[in-house]
């Protein structure tokens, strides 16, 4: 069984640290701030975006380009339209800092339910239906290059 990347790893297991709600809400707000490092520049995409590009049931309207590398690994970029959608700029941060740059496979290897161990267990079913979208279209792309 292929592993997840080592870094994304290391992030799910600084979030099992986290028992208070509150304090989790505070950490993924403050990694939602580096959300404009992981937005998809110009020369990538504009709006009007591609609708290969959007993440299903996604209510913040969250977008996902993949870039491939030199290296053969790939590089993700995002994009959320609404500005309320934190839990969205949060988990492309995560999945930009811990899977771009990745080898294929472990990305391949990373599945939706991370959700969970990152925004907890009592998130919304509508919330989570897209943050799992975000992660399902980064472990498609992946997969789609193998």
């Amino acid at each position: 069984m292929t592993e997840i990347p080592l870094k994304l790893a290391d992030v799910l297991a600084d979030f099992e640290l986290i028992t208070d709600r509150n304090e989790r809400a505070d950490y993924l707000i403050d990694i939602a701030d580096r959300f404009k490092n992981v937005k998809v520049p110009p020369e990538i995409a504009t709006q009007p975006y591609d609708e290969a590009r959007r993440v299903p049931a996604c209510e913040s309207e969250a977008f996902v380009w993949p870039v491939e590398q030199q290296d053969g690994t790939l590089r993700f970029y995002f994009d959320v339209l609404n500005p309320q959608g934190l839990s969205a700029m949060a988990m492309a941060v995560i999945l930009d800092e811990t899977c771009s740059g990745a080898p294929l496979a472990q990305v391949a290897a990373v599945q939706p339910d991370i959700v969970f161990k990152l925004f907890g267990k009592e998130i919304s079913m509508g919330k989570g239906q897209g943050l799992m979208g975000i992660v399902g279209m980064v472990q498609y792309e992946a997969k789609k290059r193998m």
